[in-house]
């Protein structure tokens, strides 16, 4: 299967290396990929640069995002940052026509000034927008009307979505919505080939807001008292 990610940061390339490990043929998508493959230094989270990634997985083919959307046959995974992601898709919609879109961005705004603000390790926390009445899923799927968009992934590091035996033996749990039942479907059955066992589908895309508003507990969790977890745990419902 031709599959596409969409982002080249670390949780892409989770995915990336997974999947070209499960013997999938993997197209990447990036802004400008002239200027990806000229960087030189880590970025600001600490990843290395992408044309180093690029050379350990020799498979892997780097497009702009409109060709490596073109390029999948119908599964898309979508690793552009929250903020941006919108409108990154919303240029590539025809590629996007007809094809599953699995979400796991977080709307975040890092660049805010809030009057309580939360300190982290790394940071003030940034503010959710949209939040409560609206998530970034729903926007994507306003956006791109043709396109069968889901959200999961969302509540995990993706180091994790990809290897949930990492932690607890993979006895945790990893969710799925989406107004497409057969998009779901694709969804599940990549979190089953990723490992996973405990796959709970919410129901409608509207669900996405929970998910992407529990990105504040994840972080509370991971930089709890003494710092202990980072992203390296799992959570379970218990039914």
């Amino acid at each position: 299967m031709k599959v596409t990610v969409l982002g080249t940061g670390g949780g892409a390339r989770a995915h990336i290396a997974k999947l070209a490990e499960l013997g999938e043929e993997v197209h990447v998508g990036t802004r400008d990929v002239h200027a990806t493959l000229a960087r030189t230094e880590p970025d600001m989270m600490g990843t290395a640069p992408f044309k180093d990634f690029l050379a350990e997985h020799p498979g892997v083919e780097l497009h702009s995002f409109g060709d490596a959307a073109a390029a999948s046959d119908g599964l898309v995974i979508n690793g552009i940052d929250g903020h941006n992601a919108v409108a990154a898709l919303s240029a590539i919609a025809d590629q996007l026509d007809g094809k599953t879109l699995i979400d796991y961005a977080v709307p975040f705004i890092y660049r805010h000034s809030p009057e309580h603000p939360w300190a982290t390790p790394w940071g003030i926390m940034p503010k959710l927008d949209p939040c409560d009445s609206d998530s970034l899923g729903e926007q994507i799927q306003r956006a791109l009307p043709r396109t069968r968009v889901v959200k999961s992934f969302v509540t995990q590091e993706q180091t994790t979505v990809v290897d949930p035996a990492s932690v607890g033996g993979g006895d945790h749990t990893m969710f799925v919505a989406g107004d497409d039942p057969d998009a779901k479907q694709q969804a599940t059955d990549l979190l089953k080939a990723y490992g996973w066992t405990d796959i709970l589908d919410l129901g409608p895309l509207v669900c996405a807001r929970g998910m992407e508003m529990y990105a504040h507990v994840h972080s509370a969790i991971g930089f709890g008292p003494g710092h202990q977890f980072g992203g390296h745990f799992g959570i379970k419902v218990v039914r």
